[in-house]
């Protein structure tokens, strides 16, 4: 269960929401979002499967009728399906639309489900104001993806660096650390800062030396 006492508000600049509200409307559902977890609908399951063809995987979840998920979902990485296997899934909707007479196929979602438990596990472990390292994934509209542990999660471009980078593409493919800035959880997004990590350590680099400089000292400059 996440603990929402740890999550607090933090008043960002009217930049950096614009930024994120024009990243989100650019970007498709489900890439730093995800729907809310219920007994229905959007829940996730646990079912066995029963079928595997080139196309779906069958997966019997405790319903009248089966799920069927795309068989890409599963990717080269991983073992491939096999009937017998249990999985854990998201129920997307009934195709019928009818939650009461459960007629024909479930929509179910392997990848999504994926991303439900990579979420709360995050939750669990960041906060505000922590340091993160993560993978640049992709450039998108205001800014770049990075992957922290399975969740893509938000880098303004304006909050790559101290000084914007002429292509902040170029750091697509690079390990980065950066400073959670907000966590919305009921939009399921968060925001990092790569400049405000950077701004903090030059900060305390400089406190530090303050502290050991004193009156008549000869210092050495670069």
């Amino acid at each position: 269960m996440v603990n929402r006492n740890l999550i607090r508000e933090l008043e960002l600049g009217d930049e950096l929401d614009q930024e994120l509200e024009l990243a989100m409307a650019g970007t498709a559902e489900g890439e730093y979002s995800v729907g809310s977890a219920t007994l229905a609908v959007n829940s996730v399951l646990e079912g066995k499967i029963l079928r595997v063809d080139d196309e779906f995987v069958l997966v019997d979840v405790g319903y009248k009728s089966e799920g069927h998920i795309p068989r890409n979902e599963w990717d080269e990485t991983e073992p491939p399906p096999q009937v017998g296997d249990t999985v854990k899934v998201l129920l997307e909707e009934f195709e019928d639309g009818s939650l009461e007479e459960q007629r024909g196929l479930i929509t179910l979602s392997k990848r999504k489900a994926r991303r439900i438990e990579d979420w709360l596990r995050v939750m669990e472990s960041v906060h505000e104001n922590d340091v993160v390292t993560g993978f640049v994934t992709r450039k998108i509209k205001g800014g770049l993806l990075v992957d922290i542990s399975g969740v893509n999660v938000f880098l303004p471009a304006s909050q790559v660096d101290i000084r914007r980078p002429a292509d902040i593409g170029d750091y697509c493919g690079r390990c980065i650390q950066c400073l959670v800035l907000k966590i919305d959880e009921a939009r399921r997004n968060i925001v990092v800062s790569r400049r405000a990590l950077i701004e903090q350590e030059r900060a305390e680099r400089k406190k530090q030396l303050m502290e050991t400089l004193e009156v008549g000292q000869i210092r050495r400059g670069v």
